[in-house]
């Protein structure tokens, strides 16, 4: 009779494993392909700040950079205004805050990304020029 009741809580026991192992597997399959999504949709930056450009935008209530170029004193002004209204003191909300600042790092490493790209095209349009040391 034991070996019954051992038997059925094991069968039961792999099946209750088996179904968390499966679900688990979907669930980091679905968030590899949020993922890439993500990079695709804004590289490596709508990761680490959790925002997309056009989010980051929307919050701040500037327009998008175009060619990677964006009038950063407005978002920078916008952005001080916002915090500023926002502050926890003054009856505001910690969460606002937060997607503010956000939104201002998204927008300010995009624009870097692209100074870094527009640069390293400069570069290799003038071509590379090593700096040469001459001993006396």
């Amino acid at each position: 009779m034991a070996h019954r009741i051992i038997t059925q809580v094991v069968i039961t026991g792999s099946r209750v494993f088996g179904r968390a192992v499966t679900e688990a597997w979907k669930q980091a399959q679905a968030s590899q392909k949020y993922a890439q999504a993500a990079g695709k949709a804004g590289g490596a930056a709508a990761l680490s700040t959790g925002l997309t450009l056009d989010e980051a935008c929307k919050i701040l209530n500037v327009a998008p950079p175009k060619g990677g170029k964006t009038d950063i004193e407005n978002v920078t002004e916008r952005f001080k205004k916002l915090f500023d209204l926002n502050d926890p003191k003054n009856g505001g909300s910690f969460y606002l805050q937060s997607k503010i600042l956000r939104a201002r790092e998204r927008i300010e490493m995009e624009v870097r990304t692209a100074e870094q790209v527009a640069e390293r095209e400069k570069e290799l349009e003038e071509g590379w020029k090593p700096k040469v040391y001459k001993d006396r």
